[in-house]
């Protein structure tokens, strides 16, 4: 007879070569004994038991078919599985590149501003070296005029005293 738990456990490549050829082996083992064994008028109990292959050969047959529509569903299954690991490595593809897409924006954003910082300070400070250095020239100039003049006037104070000594 047939191991069904062997079937089971097959590929589904192979799963309806191996449903076919059981059927047709069934069918010839119970069409033959049915066939060779003439049926007589006088044994009704023979017919029962023809009536018992025919709807086991009929069981036999919904069942192969059933296996059939089994093995279907489950490689339709696999393709569906399939077609959502598919769908959310995509996804999840497209979510990663969008990410990296923000992530290289933002640094782009952050170096501008940096960029612009850095020259805002830089102009700062070179105005503010601008003022500084003016404002010490300034400054120097401002010295060396109050010394010249406190020069002047010690030049004539001095002049005066000499002056007056040679007077």
């Amino acid at each position: 007879m047939i191991d069904q738990k062997g079937q089971a456990k097959k590929t589904d490549q192979g799963a309806e070569e191996q449903v076919v050829k059981p059927v047709e082996e069934v069918q010839e083992q119970v069409v033959k004994p049915v066939e060779e064994t003439p049926v007589k008028a006088e044994e009704p109990s023979m017919k029962p038991l023809d009536e018992v292959l025919g709807q086991a050969e009929k069981a036999y047959v919904a069942y192969m078919e059933a296996e059939r529509q089994v093995a279907r569903i489950y490689k339709e299954n696999e393709r569906q599985v399939a077609e959502a690991y598919r769908r959310a490595e995509e996804q999840s593809n497209q979510t990663c590149e969008e990410s990296i897409k923000r992530a290289l924006k933002t640094r782009e954003g952050a170096e501008r501003r940096a960029r612009e910082a850095y020259q805002k300070a830089r102009e700062q400070t070179e105005k503010a070296s601008e003022e500084a250095i003016a404002q010490a020239l300034r400054i120097r100039d401002e010295t060396i005029a109050k010394a010249w003049k406190i020069r002047e006037e010690t030049v004539e104070q001095a002049w005066a005293i000499y002056s007056k000594i040679i007077k």
